[in-house]
């Protein structure tokens, strides 16, 4: 019963210590990332402009009251009213209530008009800080990695140096070598060294980059599968790209509402010439105590209407300011075409570029192994130097490196490939998470 218990324990722990994938990384991200939740509450602060501007095209209503103590000196002159002359002290009370119902006030159509086309825009934003964290997650994750592999890459590198270090040293000792081929192999051991120590600080700063994005501290994390291959993007073909982005990218529709918004301000200033008619209803109701008690009802519904004559220039001066602005938001919209155009370019050339030299490093990791095999059976025959291998050695980490390095900048272009189009989102990150055990 203790063995079963005991097993039990076991495989609990294993369970709870098992490493995070992108996935988790990505899900802590969402829970505790500052950035991420300050671009939620701005899409909740500017989703409120919408009853906002609807607001302006509802009725108001408005409620008055007083109550007032009054003492009137009477006193007339001249005429035979003696009997109405003294002092009265009373009390008048009295409310009202006061209804307005917009009938045409173009300008406060247009504001809300406008308000929805802002609300278009800060969703817009929050979906390019949400694939932003996605851009982040990853890149975090990935620093981590490469850090982590530089590590190891440094360890095995000088494991492998530190044995041809002391193999020189026998050598030389029963006088096969000379003291150059230990000099080389201790050079060469103390430069990896010095790369080890430089390879583990970055591992820590990179950790602590990660451990700001999430608020946590993840240690043990999945690795890229050895059995990676990359693939070409679909669809192929650059232009299919940049018709995407262009029909979808949140960057491009945050310029075309505030081009549309700007729009909308020219058509609200001009508006400051036109009329305004509303719907007014009152009712009110007054009273007088004392000797001259009274108690009034008003009761009335109209219309009103408002017509501005002259503002001293005010509201052309303002249609200009908005016209001008107007031009401004059209040539701000086409440098945001142009911009999202040569990243969805850009970004497609780099999954493609990303292929190639995943492709090219994993056949050049495969030569230089072979090349360092070699040079180790031609330094025991006699034909390769101490120097030679070390070299040999030298070239194969450094080859296999460059392949991790080249392998995460494929991944990091995917992303960016589709967030350049506006279809990086959680099921894509889902997707690269597959190649990670």
């Amino acid at each position: 019963m203790k063995i079963r218990i005991f097993i039990l324990f076991l495989a609990m722990a294993s369970k709870g210590a098992e490493a995070a994938d992108l996935m988790d990384i990505y899900h802590s991200a969402q829970r505790n990332d500052p950035v991420i939740a300050a671009a939620r509450a701005a899409q909740q602060a500017g989703a409120e402009k919408l009853p906002q501007g609807r607001s302006l095209l509802m009725p108001t209503v408005s409620l008055n009251a007083n109550s007032t103590a009054n003492n009137q000196n009477v006193q007339y002159l001249g005429f035979p009213l003696s009997v109405i002359n003294g002092s009265y002290r009373y009390n008048s009370n009295g409310y009202g209530v006061t209804l307005v119902q917009p009938l045409y006030r173009e300008q406060n159509w247009l504001t809300y008009t406008e308000a929805q086309l802002q609300v278009v825009q800060t969703d817009a934003q929050l979906r390019i800080a949400e694939q932003d964290l996605v851009l982040r997650t990853a890149q975090a994750y990935f620093d981590v990695l490469m850090a982590e592999n530089d590590v190891e890459l440094a360890k095995a590198q000088k494991a492998a140096i530190d044995e041809q270090l002391a193999q020189a040293k026998r050598n030389f000792e029963v006088g096969t070598a000379t003291i150059t081929d230990t000099n080389e192999a201790q050079a060469r051991h103390d430069q990896v060294y010095s790369q080890q120590i430089a390879a583990e600080n970055n591992l820590e700063i990179k950790r602590s980059a990660l451990q700001q994005l999430i608020n946590e501290d993840k240690r043990d994390l999945k690795s890229l599968s050895a059995k990676f291959k990359p693939g070409m993007p679909e669809p192929v073909g650059a232009e299919k790209w940049v018709a995407n982005a262009e029909s979808n990218s949140p960057q491009l529709a945050i310029s075309h509402a505030g081009l549309e918004l700007a729009e909308k301000e020219v058509e609200k200033n001009r508006a400051g010439h036109y009329p305004t008619l509303d719907l007014v209803a009152n009712y009110s109701n007054s009273n007088m105590g004392g000797s001259m008690a009274s108690d009034i009802t008003t009761k009335s519904l109209g219309v009103q209407l408002n017509m501005p004559v002259f503002e001293g220039g005010m509201i052309r001066s303002k249609s200009r300011e908005a016209e001008a602005n107007r031009d401004r938001a059209r040539q701000d919209m086409e440098n945001a075409r142009r911009s999202v155009d040569q990243q969805a370019r850009q970004s497609y050339l780099g999954v493609i570029t990303g292929v190639s030299q995943v492709e090219a490093l994993q056949q050049a990791l495969v030569s230089s192994q072979t090349a360092l095999d070699s040079n180790k059976l031609g330094q025991e025959v006699g034909v390769r130097t101490n120097l030679d291998v070390l070299n040999t050695r030298q070239q194969l980490y450094a080859t296999r490196r460059d392949l991790y390095r080249a392998e995460y900048d494929y991944l990091l272009s995917e992303l960016r490939l589709k967030a350049a189009v506006g279809e990086l989102d959680e099921a894509e990150l889902a997707r690269i998470n597959q190649a990670f055990h």
